[in-house]
């Protein structure tokens, strides 16, 4: 057993106080081990670091599984190293295989409360009663005064972009790590900007949609209309836009309905209902 407080051995018969119950006060990654496994004790000493570097902002649960087959089973276990991820009762993250420390830390670093997240909810409330400039200044002192939490840079630049300071947020993004931008918040982020760009200087909605009732061949007028309904999270109108577009002028803009859609997947991600939907309806129209 490892002289760690921050370390667990869990049994079917404490499962529910070390792992349910405590997932309810701080995260607790639960480690399916065995003696035998090679990867799995090549991973301990990483997971041992990591929890003494967090001082018990998140726990590690071990469960051996040659011991412990019924809590394996339960779960589903038919390899060994996995990981789960417990807050408030409920798994949030799987990880197959041994991981480096640096995937851990960004993992972890999604669920574990940080100071500057109160910050974080503080802005966007801020934000929403109208006060843009408030919630970037608020986060601006808390991305300087805890510079490891990448979500605060990751919340002003998303704000940025809804306020139109692009340049703001394009640099904020670059600013951040390559596996940070990486992470599906970061990639959603960066989508989101192209549609921004894709609005500036663009006539209002309504004038738009007279243009193309004039002319249903003004590609111009149906892509930026497309781009300002991504902005008003009107989802389906803008991959409808997209997708007539790419039927009616596969040329305009170097492809630019097929990368649209493409970056409005990816803004919406894989299990959104409309993303299998409307890739069908892509590819049946590019086929």
């Amino acid at each position: 057993m490892d002289e760690s407080p921050f370390i667990f051995e869990v049994t079917e018969a404490n499962y529910d106080a070390l792992v349910l119950e405590k997932s309810r006060e701080v995260p607790v990654l639960v480690d399916f081990w065995a003696e035998w496994c090679g990867p799995c004790q090549m991973q301990m000493p990483v997971l041992k670091k990591l929890a003494e570097a967090y001082q018990g902002k998140f726990v590690i649960a071990k469960i051996d599984t040659d011991r412990e087959r019924a809590l394996a089973a339960s779960h589903g276990i038919r390899s060994i190293p996995t990981m789960k991820l417990f807050v408030d009762g409920e798994i949030v993250e799987e990880i197959l295989g041994a991981q480096t420390e640096t995937d851990l830390r960004l993992l972890l670093e999604r669920y574990i409360p940080r100071e500057s997240d109160q910050v974080r909810q503080a802005a966007w409330q801020a934000y929403e009663q109208g006060n843009a400039d408030q919630a970037m200044s608020m986060l601006q002192v808390a991305g300087a005064d805890d510079p490891a939490n990448h979500r605060v840079l990751l919340d002003y630049a998303r704000i940025a972009t809804a306020t139109g300071h692009l340049h703001e947020a394009e640099a904020t993004l670059a600013s951040l790590s390559f596996d940070v931008r990486q992470e599906p918040e970061a990639k959603a982020l960066a989508s989101l900007l192209e549609f921004a760009h894709a609005v500036e200087g663009a006539p209002q909605s309504e004038a738009l949609e007279s243009a193309i009732a004039a002319n249903p061949d003004d590609a111009e007028a149906r892509f930026r209309l497309a781009a300002r309904r991504v902005l008003e999270d009107r989802h389906e109108e803008a991959l409808e836009l997209l997708l007539e577009l790419l039927r009616r002028d596969r040329s305009y803009g170097d492809d630019a309905a097929r990368k649209s859609m493409l970056s409005l997947f990816a803004l919406l991600g894989d299990q959104h209902p409309l993303v299998s939907r409307y890739r069908s309806k892509m590819f049946n129209a590019l086929h």
